[in-house]
């Protein structure tokens, strides 16, 4: 069923739902407790598998791809619904397993849906983790640990802000060495603290090409903008469903419900921090992108920074977060350190009794 070879005690299954056919990958006992693992953007399910088979057997591992990912059904992402595409596909996909109240895993991106669907459907969730995950303000374009809009129009994010080059070498299906910008080079690059190699590289490279590109999907369209960087936000495809302009998550903080959150992140993530290397305030800041507007117009977005504003909110309406920070990991600890990932995931796991 997987394009993707799936370790052993690994089951892949095609489902469909009300919305869209989609792909999970399942591990565990039928009548577990569910943990639904959740990828990021430029990624699958395929990353999770390690992770899914260390669960104690008290648990079902869950982990589908997401629309636009993997082997799932090839839909659109409406942009402007924010993370709601993928937080609905969850809903339909918990509609035909049975709606049991689950702990949700969101790596990176994938922490958007997860909140989105505590927000929309707080009975079916036991548990929040969340991994390296982006700012509840969106991808781009913000400033301030509050998350205001360096402009109006949220230029600096959405679909225009991918490196073109590294969306080329994507749609030819290019598994070479030779540039930064191959997906090869991006991943050991950026996914990991350098110089660590994963033992699944040819798996987890493939798991990165299966995601659909193309102005509609990844990265998504945008708009020109005379404000710098001279591109804005489109309304389709899953940067543009990350941005600023259409995502906005803190509301989490006031929602009555308040379950248990695990935030769980390498000590050196550059996708994922205040100072990312994959940001237009970071890259002007360092020279990299010509015409800079300053940092008290666009300074780097400090992301690590306004996710622990909102877990603090969380926490002081009657919420409670804890907060691991993973030494040498970068963007993907389950990956790179994956003893120290599982211990504190387990332990927070066997908890929630």
């Amino acid at each position: 069923m997987s394009t993707i070879p799936t370790l052993p005690g690994i089951t892949s299954k095609l489902i469909p739902t009300a919305r869209i056919r989609s792909h999970v990958l399942f591990s565990g006992p039928d009548d577990g407790e569910p943990v639904v693992f959740v990828h990021g953007n430029a990624s699958s399910s395929t990353f999770w598998e390690e992770t899914m088979l260390a669960l104690p057997p008290r648990f079902r591992a869950i982990a589908p791809d997401l629309r636009g990912y993997g082997d799932t059904e090839d839909l659109l992402v409406d942009a402007t619904r924010g993370a709601r595409d993928w937080s609905d596909d969850l809903k339909a996909l918990s509609d035909e397993l049975g709606d049991r109240p689950a702990h949700l895993i969101g790596w990176s991106l994938g922490a958007a849906p997860i909140l989105q669907f505590a927000l929309d459907h707080p009975q079916l969730v036991r548990s929040l983790i969340l991994v390296n995950p982006i700012s509840p303000y969106g991808f781009g374009g913000t400033k301030g640990a509050d998350g205001q809009p360096c402009y109006d129009d949220f230029a600096g994010s959405g679909g225009g802000s991918v490196n073109p080059e590294f969306v080329r070498r994507m749609q030819i299906g290019d598994r070479s060495a030779d540039d930064a910008n191959s997906p090869r080079n991006v991943i050991n690059s950026f996914y990991y603290k350098p110089p660590f190699r994963a033992a699944r590289e040819e798996e987890f490279l493939t798991s990165l090409l299966l995601e659909k590109t193309g102005s509609d999907r990844y990265p998504g369209d945008l708009t020109p903008s005379a404000n710098w960087p001279n591109v804005a936000p489109g309304v389709l495809g899953p940067i543009n469903a990350g941005c600023p302009k259409y995502l906005n998550l803190s509301g989490i903080a006031d929602m009555p419900h308040k379950p248990p959150i695990l935030w769980l992140r390498g000590d050196s993530d550059q996708i994922v921090s205040d100072m990312s290397l994959f940001d237009f305030g970071t890259l002007g800041q360092l020279g990299a992108v010509p015409g800079w507007p300053g940092a008290d117009v666009f300074p780097p977005q400090p992301m690590v920074s306004q996710t622990r504003a909102v877990l603090d909110r969380y926490a002081a309406n009657g919420g409670a977060y804890r907060e691991v920070v993973i030494a040498d990991a970068g963007h993907s600890p389950h990956i790179e350190q994956p003893e120290a990932f599982r211990q504190a995931l387990i332990e927070f796991l066997q908890e929630k009794k």
